[in-house]
């Protein structure tokens, strides 16, 4: 059984890896065996989240790439493959939300910005993913999506938007990439506590109604995440695809 759960000899890339869920998950995919490329905006971050996968005992690199810039994009996976010579594994977890409010009083710019990061950007990564994936024979595409791309959140009409196309997008690409022996599927979280959700978790007025409708009786930790994300890396989800895994404690399991 844990060699279904065995990453030896696998090349990953996850972006948005320097905090937060992508750098647990990354962390999770070291301790599995595999070699991974973390990428994010920050290299001085990266370094250091790098460093700590190393100390671990992991193989770990850093590379600074803006997830909305496609030309960064292909160099990160350009890198990838000059230093592994492989790539069998897409974390598509780097994400933006600069606008918390009514949706309709946004500026083009949030939207443009929210789209091209949260969207875009995992178009583009997986354009310059797969090639390399086709070659090896196959890979995995995760989507880090959002319980909002199921059900709008509020004041995150925008958020809400881009995380329902990157589910949309899931499925679409595993229905095009099956043929190929890739597998694409979306991991939703719900509430976790990292600096990107700070404007909820650390609001009394907004957490507490979270937690009111969570069975669990908190929100999530990044490390909630790797579990699920280890699975969908691994052999053990080769007739996984296209599916949506939501990870928010039991709050979607109530109508209220």
């Amino acid at each position: 059984m844990a060699d279904l759960f065995d990453l030896n000899g696998r090349v990953a890339i996850v972006t948005g890896a320097s905090r937060g869920i992508g750098k647990a998950i990354a962390e999770a995919f070291a301790s599995a065996g595999a070699k991974v490329a973390l990428a994010s905006r920050r290299q001085d971050a990266l370094d250091k989240a790098a460093d700590a996968i190393r100390a671990a005992g992991g193989e770990a690199i850093g590379i600074a790439a803006h997830n909305g810039d496609k030309i960064a994009l292909q160099a990160l996976v350009d890198q990838t493959l000059d230093q592994f010579g492989a790539l069998d594994i897409l974390v598509n977890n780097a994400a933006t939300n600069p606008h918390f409010g009514a949706t309709l009083e946004a500026a083009d710019s949030f939207w443009q910005k929210t789209i091209e990061v949260n969207l875009m950007g995992n178009v583009w990564l997986s354009q310059a993913a797969v090639p390399a994936m086709r070659r090896s024979g196959g890979g995995k595409i995760i989507n880090i999506a959002s319980i909002v791309g199921l059900n709008p959140g509020r004041f995150q009409g925008i958020y809400s938007a881009t995380k329902a196309g990157v589910i949309s997008l899931t499925k679409s690409l595993a229905f095009e990439l099956g043929p190929d022996n890739i597998q694409v599927n979306a991991i939703a979280p719900g509430l976790v506590q990292t600096k990107f959700a700070r404007a909820l978790w650390d609001n009394p007025e907004l957490l507490d109604p979270v937690l009111a409708r969570t069975p669990a009786g908190r929100i999530g930790q990044p490390a909630d995440i790797s579990g699920i994300a280890l699975y969908l890396a691994s052999p053990a989800s080769g007739f996984t695809t296209g599916a949506v895994f939501v990870l928010d404690g039991g709050v979607s399991a109530l109508t209220l």
